[in-house]
């Protein structure tokens, strides 16, 4: 995908701030990092951060998290963004944005964590799941353009994954990957559809003192197949961690034969990206699309 992300720089940030919420013009302003993808992230002096989507393919998400987050956060134990306000578009940026409560803790995937502490940490990460699966869901959003089809059987991504498998049939396992990919498609979430985060990813975890302490970024949230929140079984706990996160979601098999599929697109597609497939993120991305094609799911 082109990267037609806009760049917001912390001038911009301000202006809209004073213009709009003039209470806060004071406050100081800086970015947080490392920054998002979809968002950029600012600290909004101590107790509230600014956010705003980079491009308009993500614009839609902000109206959805201001209706839903508030209502989500009074189930959760652990710290979610809480909206004290959205902003309106202006001349010098297209679209809606908000304000939110700031959440302590560091990302998860800017620390070094060690096998044996991420053991609690992925049973917290299996709760937090536990507990969004029992919220009501009526009226809630379904899988749809706005989240990338996230909840929906991974099968609406078959021509992009086969075209990868394709592409990189000289460093992976090319029958292995089109064999999972089959078995993943092959079924689909036939039990009343629950919340799912929608891109429960390392860098939507915060940890603090060894534990979670908030996940943030709910703008794909939606109903449906929790699949693909499972992903984060191989992209970021690993040994005896996923074993632990996997017991404390008893899924049956194809819930978790689709979520590696989920796993395998995605590695394949951030694989093709990379021009040089022996750089130190390709030979990542390369290492991670083998250990999720050699994953036993019992």
């Amino acid at each position: 995908m082109k990267d037609d992300r806009l760049d917001i720089p912390v001038f911009l940030v301000s202006k809209l701030i004073k213009t709009q919420f003039p209470e806060y013009a004071n406050l100081p302003i800086k970015p947080v990092e490392p920054n998002g993808w979809d968002n950029r992230t600012f600290r909004l002096g101590t107790t509230m951060s600014i956010r705003l989507p980079s491009a308009e393919r993500y614009a839609a998400k902000v109206p959805i998290e201001q209706k839903w987050l508030p209502k989500l956060a009074t189930k959760l134990s652990v710290s979610i963004p809480r909206p004290i306000a959205m902003g309106n578009p202006s001349e010098d940026y297209p679209w809606n944005w908000s304000i939110y409560e700031w959440i302590e803790g560091q990302s998860a995937n800017t620390l070094k964590i060690y096998d044996q502490s991420m053991e609690p940490i992925a049973k917290e990460l299996a709760l937090f799941l536990k507990e969004l699966e029992t919220i009501d869901s009526t009226d809630a959003p379904i899988p749809s353009a706005h989240n990338f089809f996230r909840g929906a059987s991974p099968i609406v991504y078959t021509e992009e994954t086969l075209s990868a498998i394709d592409a990189l049939k000289e460093y992976i396992d090319a029958k292995t990957a089109l064999s999972l990919w089959k078995s993943a498609i092959s079924s689909k979430w036939n039990r009343k559809p629950i919340w799912i985060h929608g891109d429960f990813s390392a860098g939507n975890i915060l940890i603090k003192n060894g534990h979670l302490s908030g996940v943030i970024d709910f703008g794909g949230m939606a109903i449906g197949d929790p699949s693909c929140d499972l992903v984060i079984a191989w992209t970021f706990l690993k040994g005896k961690s996923r074993e632990l996160f996997r017991a404390a979601l008893p899924f049956d098999k194809d819930t978790w034969e689709r979520a590696r599929g989920w796993a395998l697109w995605k590695a394949l597609i951030t694989l093709k990206s990379i021009p040089d497939k022996m750089d130190t993120k390709a030979m990542e991305q390369r290492r991670l699309i083998q250990e999720i094609l050699e994953e036993h799911i019992p």
